[in-house]
């Protein structure tokens, strides 16, 4: 097979960083000794080099680790090492936001500049920046190390954040949130000064807490504490009740999905656990990218040990001997604590051949993570990404639980949903579905952002009103007004004042033209400039865009075009540039051909909070249907 290499030489340090991944190479064909150039042009093809294409993320971010970007040498490397031609693995590298395909500096601070960040800072801490280090993605004046702007980096209930990427030997990623100039100021001159405090969680003891009942209360590091609080108990019932008890249990508690799609997770499991092509999957999609949102973050590093329990609990409802566990490329803490989890698990006979000396059933979990693609929620551009190509949706049917990663039938949850299912087991399905509405059982985790006085997670029994849990988390901030409450994140409505009674319920939501989405609850003050948070939210959906669809590739850049076009009429008066009605009557046309021709949910909701905005906020001058 010719490669196409470009000819270019990875350097000792490259080499090493993908030889600690693959292993030491077995022959010249993948790049070992060869015995003349020519021998640099081909390697061999088969079944077990292509099987291997999934480590293509880990060997950029193994490269991306070493020496602060991916060179054309790494990726011939990588190429010879794979038997993947570089065309394709640049396409891969290119198309995350957190790879740097040039030299960069070996340090560079991500400061978010999305929406909950905006409202607490992000905008003083960028020019604070920009007059002590410079423009952005300069190197910083007597450092080595340079900023630039990020989308949500899932900490906004101690916003401003910045994540610190940090390349070479012996360093590691790390965020600073709340964070001060003076503070990525040192560290981009080599001074690491990272500081973040876990206190998110507001409620400690109160008797509904069921998924956060551990988080601050056990040792996140240790397995010992976690079975002292119940750990395990869940997953050693299933056993006793058998896979198709699991899925009883769980279809009859009616749990259904906590990303936003809201889908069965009973149903879900019982398709895969019928399903006759083997193997089976279990995937966790911590892909957690939707502004706003961190509740999954809080859950796996506060409480790790209950996202293995959960998975392996799905993996042997589901009849699978595999999971992987997607967690996204900005959240190394998570990270961090879930390979710890991962490792301890599997030494304490939790993970691997006899899950608990059971018999028959073997699961091990597989961390992967993502590198700056909020389109990798997507359950099948995840599973894109973890099989080692372009992180893009595909076309369905067929589903995932028929045709999912690696083309065999896959549950896919994310980690709320699959921490839910422990207590489901532990404690039957009747007494789960005691609390909660008929419409929507249990509880719900709600990231309570913006101008709040208390931003956190909170957790509530589903049916509580938006005015509680405003109360709850101090009502605005400095005893401001209420201009507006985004629900359910970046695809999700704005809300006003008028609408505080609303049960925080699918179906309580629904009736007011919203949704739950992921659970953000982001409160916006009468200081706030809301035109600027909406136009935010339309330069997010235009860069996160994959642009594998035309509506979606085109839709979400027209989109912003026409709010800055409305903005601007609005600067420059009723003389101004563009015409409202046309304006309006665009956004109309632009949310319908997203909504009805993308491929995915991405394009179907990129519209939505423009158009609330419109109607609801009476922002732009707009009377958008």
């Amino acid at each position: 097979m010719d490669l196409k290499l470009s000819g270019a030489q990875a350097t000792a340090a490259e080499r090493a960083a993908i030889d600690a991944l693959f292993g030491a190479p077995e022959s010249r064909w993948e790049g070992g000794h060869r015995a003349d150039a020519a021998d640099s042009r081909s390697a061999r093809t088969g079944h077990a080099q292509r099987a291997r294409r999934h480590l293509l993320l880990p060997a950029l971010h193994a490269v991306q680790d070493a020496i602060g970007h991916v060179s054309r040498g790494a990726v011939d490397y990588i190429a010879l090492r794979l038997t993947v031609p570089p065309a394709e693995i640049y396409g891969v590298a290119s198309f995350y936001a957190l790879f740097e395909m040039s030299p960069a500096p070996a340090t560079v601070a991500h400061v978010c500049d999305d929406i909950g960040c905006m409202a607490r800072g992000a905008n003083e801490l960028i020019e604070s920046l920009e007059r002590e280090c410079g423009p952005e993605g300069s190197p910083c004046a007597n450092g080595r190390g340079a900023w630039k702007r990020s989308p949500c980096l899932g900490l906004c209930e101690k916003a401003p954040a910045v994540l610190v990427r940090r390349a070479g030997e012996g360093r590691a990623d790390a965020t600073i949130a709340p964070a001060t100039a003076a503070q990525v100021a040192a560290e981009l001159q080599g001074e690491p000064a990272t500081a973040r405090v876990m206190d998110s969680v507001r409620q400690k003891g109160e008797p509904h807490l069921r998924l956060l009942s551990r988080v601050g209360v056990v040792n996140p590091a240790s397995l010992h504490d976690y079975q002292s609080h119940g750990g395990f108990a869940a997953l050693a019932h299933a056993f006793t009740i058998g896979p198709e008890g699991v899925v009883r249990e769980v279809t009859d508690a009616k749990l259904v999905g906590r990303g936003g799609a809201a889908f069965p997770t009973g149903i879900k499991w019982g398709a895969v656990l019928q399903a006759h092509a083997l193997p089976h999957h279990v995937v966790c999609n911590a892909d957690e990218s939707e502004p706003g949102t961190f509740k999954d973050r809080v859950l796996m590093e506060e409480d790790p040990f209950a996202v293995i329990e959960a998975m392996t609990l799905a993996g042997y409802a589901t009849g699978s001997t595999q999971g992987w566990l997607y967690v996204r490329g900005e959240y190394p803490e998570a990270y961090a604590a879930l390979a710890h989890a991962i490792a301890e698990s599997r030494r304490a006979g939790f993970l691997g051949e006899e899950v608990m000396g059971q018999h028959g059933f073997s699961f091990d979990i597989e961390l992967r993570k993502g590198a700056g693609a909020y389109i990798c929620g997507e359950e099948t551009a995840l599973f894109n990404s973890i099989e080692g190509y372009r992180g893009e949706p595909r076309n369905k049917p067929p589903f995932p639980v028929h045709e999912g990663l690696f083309g065999k039938p896959t549950a896919i949850n994310n980690v709320e949903t699959l921490v839910n299912a422990l207590e489901i087991v532990r404690d039957g399905a009747a007494a789960y579905a005691a609390t909660g509405t008929e419409g929507s059982r249990g509880t719900k985790l709600f990231c309570v952002a913006g101008c709040v006085e208390r931003p956190g997670l909170y957790e509530l029994p589903f049916g509580a009103t938006l005015r509680e849990l405003m109360a709850l988390a101090g009502g605005v901030s400095g005893g401001r007004a209420l201009q507006a409450v985004l629900l359910g994140g970046a695809a999700g409505s704005f809300v006003t004042a008028e609408d505080l009674d609303v049960p925080l319920t699918f179906e309580g939501t629904r009736a007011i033209g919203a949704s739950l989405g992921s659970g953000v609850v982001m409160a916006f003050d009468d200081t706030v400039d809301m035109r600027a948070i909406v136009r935010r939210i339309a330069r997010f959906f235009r860069d996160e865009s994959c642009g594998q669809c035309v509506p979606c590739r085109v839709g979400t850049v027209r989109q912003e075009e026409a709010l800055a076009r409305m903005c601007a009429r609005e600067a420059h008066g009723a003389g101004g540039p563009g015409s409202g009605h046309d304006q309006d009557v665009l956004l109309d046309d632009l949310d319908r051909a997203m909504r009805d021709a993308s491929i995915c949910g991405l394009g179907h909701t990129a519209a939505v909070a423009v158009q609330s905005a419109v109607r609801k906020l009476k922002l732009f001058g707009g009377v958008a249907k």
